[in-house]
């Protein structure tokens, strides 16, 4: 065992830690993921060793290190933060480009760590899809993969325990669907695949399953849990004081027994011979995989309740509409504050994230913002994640683009908007790519496709506009959203980037963010994004069509628009639009806020 560092240690420090770590393991090369037990976006403290140990803190990124060697692999939209944070750590910026098939992280590995050496990642947060194609990618060069070692533990002497916030439900009338029925549904979908028995570990499928929230993610309502589901009943997995005697009740008139979190391996391990048990290999772990006796039937699926949450029912959409006349309301409040005090406050990056977070916590129903708040001035903007900070933002003052990317958590929904207002007078450049985003976003709103097409084959639609022009942008077209879940959900996803499996498929009920972008390093960036609905279009010889209802009330600002560059039919939608955000928001508004909506969405 390696002394542990003090909380106080340099970067430097904690990599020279780990190397010693290694060494002791004979390990030549450590491999860290952004990813805990559930293969979550966003990180309970325990499992943020990838920042802990490089101090990058993006979200998704994955850390490589050998005795001679360090380096994080991100994608475009992490490049310049990466870059800058990386800066004197004598870690390497290894820049992941888009479309590539394989995890450029594991052909490095494979062609770098010699042949009989030994390549360690926990297990515990090694997704199984992601563990089979590296340790196949080893083996071809002679390399062992080791599973069974988390060196973290042995250098990080402030790690977090596990998470202790409550568990609650969310009950109707925000919760559509009992808890009995969900299970139900995802029993008949196990029948039919032949499975008696299903593991599920991701947070948001657990929080949906069971119609419970809790509040150990940051920005996400889930809890740190395992469930195993059997044909007539369900075990929790979620660790002890976490759900109260209540609650436990509860779950027990609906065949749900909690118990504790580190019983999972057991409960699986404990599956009779003759078993079968559907596990999805994209979001379970391949530790706890390990645990299932090997003469256990696996059938390997994605799990049923991703398919059954990612389809709002009518009820639930109608929450969400009513959410989005809400969030619209605190964004009115906001940007009427906002062009007030431009020239009689000091604004900063930050003030906007304050101010915004302010008018939102004063809605009904709001219980936390669904990520941090991205605001962006002129070069910042360029970077499709910045984070502004105490030690590094810009004042907002002079000529420019101001982009602010942002989203709440409410009870009846989960919202999530990218706007971009002018400081001063834009630039006839900024006008362009400001129109041709608006453009490429309206592009796709207003698509009519077939039921069932793959969303990745969406992209294109709104790129259009933006590739005539000579452009891009180098992240996905749109996300699914959650329901009072997760701002990123799956499993339809709107980026020719991503493989058009059929598991994508579009579906109606189904959220989904519409968020095109142009970014020019070091000058501005745009990205203007809006939530939609997909619904029923018509039924024709060719089969059945969907469209999008877009569901963010929120202007956009047309002091950014060329007009010159705008059809008669594109100017036709977005008076439309501006109409329904005024009908819709203004009864939620007064004063200021009402006047700066009226303004707002004036015809052009």
């Amino acid at each position: 065992m390696n002394a542990r560092l003090p909380e106080t240690s340099t970067i430097p420090q904690r990599i020279a830690a780990l190397r010693a770590a290694m060494a002791s393991a004979h390990v030549d090369a450590a491999l860290v993921p952004s990813a805990d037990p559930h293969l979550s976006e966003y990180l309970p403290g325990r499992w943020q060793g990838r920042e802990w140990l490089s101090g990058f803190t993006g979200s998704v990124g994955t850390l490589v290190v050998t005795q001679d060697f360090a380096g994080v692999w991100v994608d475009s939209r992490y490049w310049v933060q990466a870059e800058q944070q990386l800066a004197g750590t004598g870690i390497q910026l290894m820049k992941m480009m888009g479309g590539q098939q394989t995890a450029p992280h594991v052909d490095w590995l494979a062609q770098n760590v010699r042949t009989g050496g030994t390549v360690a990642v926990d297990g515990a947060v090694l997704g199984v899809a992601s563990a089979r194609a590296l340790a196949d990618a080893l083996a071809a060069r002679g390399v062992t993969l080791r599973t069974d070692l988390d060196l973290l533990d042995d250098v990080w002497s402030g790690r977090p325990t596990l998470p202790l916030a409550a568990v609650y439900e969310h009950a109707a009338p925000h919760a559509d669907l009992p808890r009995a029925g969900k299970l139900e549904q995802v029993r008949r979908a196990m029948a039919e695949k032949g499975a008696q028995w299903h593991f599920v570990s991701t947070l948001d499928d657990l929080a949906w399953l069971f119609n419970l929230r809790g509040a150990d993610v940051s920005y996400n309502p889930v809890f740190v849990a395992h469930a195993l589901i059997g044909p007539d009943d369900a075990t929790l997995f979620v660790a002890d004081g976490k759900v109260n005697a209540d609650l436990a009740q509860s779950l027990a008139r609906d065949n749900v027994r909690v118990a504790p979190y580190a019983d999972a391996a057991t409960a699986l391990a404990a599956l009779p011979a003759d078993a079968s048990l559907l596990v999805d290999p994209r979001r379970v772990t391949y530790g706890l995989l390990q645990a299932v006796a090997k003469a256990v039937k696996l059938v390997e699926s994605v799990n049923p309740s991703t398919f059954f949450k990612s389809r709002k029912t009518a009820a639930e959409a109608d929450h969400v509409r009513a959410t989005m006349e809400q969030d619209g309301a605190a964004l009115a409040e906001f940007f009427a504050w906002f062009e007030a005090a431009q020239g009689r406050e000091t604004i900063t990056e930050l003030t906007i994230d304050e101010k915004l977070t302010a008018a939102r916590k004063r809605r009904p129903g709001f219980v936390s913002l669904s990520f941090g708040t991205i605001a962006g001035f002129n070069a910042n903007g360029a970077m499709p994640h910045y984070r502004a900070s105490a030690e590094s933002h810009a004042v907002i003052e002079g000529d420019g683009l101001l982009l602010i990317d942002s989203g709440g958590q409410y009870l009846d929904g989960t919202t999530d908007i990218t706007r971009v207002v002018p400081v001063g007078t834009p630039s006839a450049e900024q006008k362009r790519d400001f129109t041709l985003v608006l453009k490429g976003m309206m592009a796709l709103s207003r698509a009519q496709f077939p039921r069932g097409i793959r969303s990745p084959m969406l992209d294109a639609l709104a790129r259009a506009p933006i590739w005539e022009a000579g452009a891009d942008y180098g992240h996905g077209t749109g996300h699914g959203v959650g329901y009072f879940l997760n701002v990123h959900e799956g499993p339809q996803v709107i980026s020719h980037y991503a493989p058009a499996e059929a598991w994508t498929a579009m579906e109606e009920g189904m959220i989904t963010s519409v968020e095109p972008g142009i970014y020019r390093p070091g000058k501005w960036g745009v990205r203007i994004e809006n939530l939609v609905l997909n619904q029923a279009a018509e039924k024709t010889e060719f089969g059945d069509f969907l469209k999008f209802e877009t569901l963010t009330l929120c202007p956009i600002d047309t002091r950014c628009i060329d007009l010159t560059l705008l059809r008669e039919d594109e100017r036709a939608w977005l008076n439309a639009y501006h109409q329904t955000v005024r009908v819709r928001v203004a009864p939620h508004v007064s004063g200021d806020a009402l006047a700066w909506l009226e303004k707002r969405t004036q015809p052009i």
